[in-house]
């Protein structure tokens, strides 16, 4: 009860503050690039129920990959220019409050992922034996692991066993607190970052 409200507080709190940047990137999607301003994305949420997961479009319409088949990389070419920029800062997660506030994400929790996502050409699931356990609970928006700089591309085993462990570590530990703390350290995380292209 306690983790639901906090969400609900502060996704409502970063919705009414951030409306005019949220306002900004989706015209500067739909005007440089047309079509949807918006991509969808089904992802596996709590007890792995199926959830559809919002984020501003950063790839060209006619290239997207609803079912991540494909990993995004540095300079890949189905990123627009636009794209390039809110993925970097993580502009594009911004719709996600919405994700929050109806309640099939937290603010903080292991980042969900597609079903096809792959590192080293090897299913996430199928890669890490521990990898159902972070169902356990609500995914988030942002989490341990991306504080601590696993964040972007997996496309080692070992980022993304390190970004399990991390994840694991999270249920394990919870509480309030930490949920504070890993908020705190999601703007410098994301301003160091270099992985997130």
């Amino acid at each position: 009860m306690v983790r639901r409200a906090v969400d609900v507080v502060v996704a409502a709190a970063a919705l009414t503050v951030l409306s005019p940047i949220l306002l900004a990137v989706a015209v500067a999607v739909r005007v440089r690039l047309g079509g949807p301003v918006l991509f969808r994305q089904a992802r596996s949420g709590l007890g792995g129920v199926e959830f559809t997961i919002v984020k501003f479009r950063s790839m060209y319409h006619e290239h997207s990959d609803p079912l991540a088949t494909k990993v995004v990389t540095r300079n890949d070419s189905r990123v627009t220019r636009v794209g390039r920029f809110i993925r970097k800062t993580s502009l594009d997660e911004l719709p996600q409050l919405f994700n929050v506030f109806l309640g099939s994400m937290s603010m903080v929790g292991p980042r969900p992922h597609a079903s096809a996502t792959k590192a080293a050409n090897v299913l996430f699931e199928d890669a890490v034996a521990e990898y159902a356990a972070r169902h356990r609970v609500k995914p988030g928006i942002t989490g341990l692991a991306q504080v601590n700089g696993y964040r972007g591309e997996t496309d080692t085993l070992h980022k993304i066993h390190r970004r399990v462990e991390y994840d694991l570590e999270y249920i394990e530990r919870w509480s309030v607190w930490l949920d504070l703390y890993i908020l705190v350290r999601t703007i410098p995380a994301i301003v160091s970052a270099r992985a997130a292209y």
